[in-house]
């Protein structure tokens, strides 16, 4: 599996996940995420797990469960790795689905070419 980091006149959203704060997570990250590949409202949508998030997400079975309905949905889920190894989670990452990679370059890769990015 390999996420394409690329712009396609707006049918992909990226979703930037950076916060360790569990109800963030819940009840805007993971439903917007979720019911915007689900209902259609975006072709396509990848969420990035970043900085704090990565542990949070390691440490909370509800959040695993909600990520893997969301996999099943259809959401691409990439980490970065950076921040997976300085927590020590990748290798719980990547047995939960995840993709795990050095995030820097295809981030700017993003803001560059103006994709449709949103952060939490």
């Amino acid at each position: 599996m390999s996420v394409e980091f690329q712009t396609d006149e707006g049918k992909k959203l990226y979703v930037m996940w950076t916060s360790g704060d569990r109800e963030v997570a819940l009840k805007m990250v993971f439903m917007y995420t979720y019911n915007s590949k689900a209902k259609g409202w975006w072709d396509e949508v990848c969420l990035i797990v970043w900085g704090p998030s990565s542990r949070l997400l390691t440490e909370d079975p509800e959040l695993q469960a909600y990520l893997a309905r969301m996999i099943e949905a259809g959401v691409e889920v990439v980490a970065c790795k950076a921040c997976a190894d300085s927590y020590g989670v990748t290798k719980q990452l990547e047995e939960q689905g995840i993709e795990v990679i050095f995030m820097g370059q295809p981030l700017t890769q993003l803001l560059k070419q103006n994709a449709k990015l949103i952060t939490f």
